[in-house]
């Protein structure tokens, strides 16, 4: 697969299928697994914490979708504090039922340790495991990459120590430490500095138009939910 192989901005008629990508992705992590142990509960409860959380992305941020439709990434434009979603509580509640306490604790997991300075941040990399895994997680990455770069802010991700470090660090990402995940596992924060090359745009403009970006009839709000980063060719071990 070419590195080049374009990506499209998502829409709201396309989180349908980004849920699903990132479903698929996180399901098959260790992390999903503690999150939800149950098989067949896990697809169902990540569907629902993940639309919370893209619907969001997509009032606050941006999301792209390779054009074939196999990989996405979710961005949410971190230039000022942002609010919670709507009804977080309540509709996360209802999307985990009993597994909501292991949400939250993610949650406040991560928060604790997202950086406070203006950035873009990688909420989702949903690369569902099967064949060409690598190649579908460098093209998504690289292509999307170099839209945020146009904004002019560092980027930001969070990753399971172990997983993906070279893809990341072949984009850029340098190493901001490590800190525990509520399952027991570690990550890591990765940090990038815009390109160079890129022409950046005036992001307090852009801030400001993210905000009032909306669906019509919907209250909105955002942060981010992230979890599990992509199996390269297969299922994560």
């Amino acid at each position: 697969m070419s590195l080049t192989l374009p990506v499209d901005r998502a829409r709201w008629c396309d989180i349908d299928l980004i849920v699903s990508l990132v479903t698929a992705t996180v399901s098959a992590t260790p992390l999903g697994a503690w999150l939800v142990p149950d098989e067949r509960q896990r697809p169902v409860v990540l569907a629902g914490v993940a639309r919370i959380w893209t619907e969001h992305a997509l009032l606050f941020g941006d999301a792209f979708l390779l054009r074939n439709r196999t990989a996405a990434t979710v961005w949410i434009h971190r230039y000022r504090p942002i609010p919670a979603p709507p009804r977080y509580a309540g509709r996360l509640a209802e999307a985990c039922g009993e597994h909501t306490p292991r949400f939250l604790r993610l949650d406040r997991a991560l928060a604790a340790h997202r950086p406070g300075e203006a950035h873009n941040h990688l909420a989702f990399l949903a690369v569902p495991p099967g064949p060409g895994g690598t190649e579908r997680a460098e093209a998504v990455l690289a292509m999307s990459q170099r839209w945020m770069d146009n904004l002019g802010l560092p980027t930001y991700a969070e990753t399971c120590a172990g997983t993906h470090g070279d893809l990341y660090r072949r984009h850029g990402y340098a190493d901001r430490g490590e800190f525990p995940l509520p399952d027991g596992a570690t990550a890591r924060s990765l940090w990038r500095l815009p390109s160079p090359r890129a022409t950046p745009r005036n992001a307090p403009l852009l801030a400001q138009r993210c905000t009032r970006r909306r669906r019509p009839g919907r209250d909105d709000g955002v942060t981010g939910w992230t979890s599990g980063r992509p199996a390269p060719d297969g299922p994560a071990a």
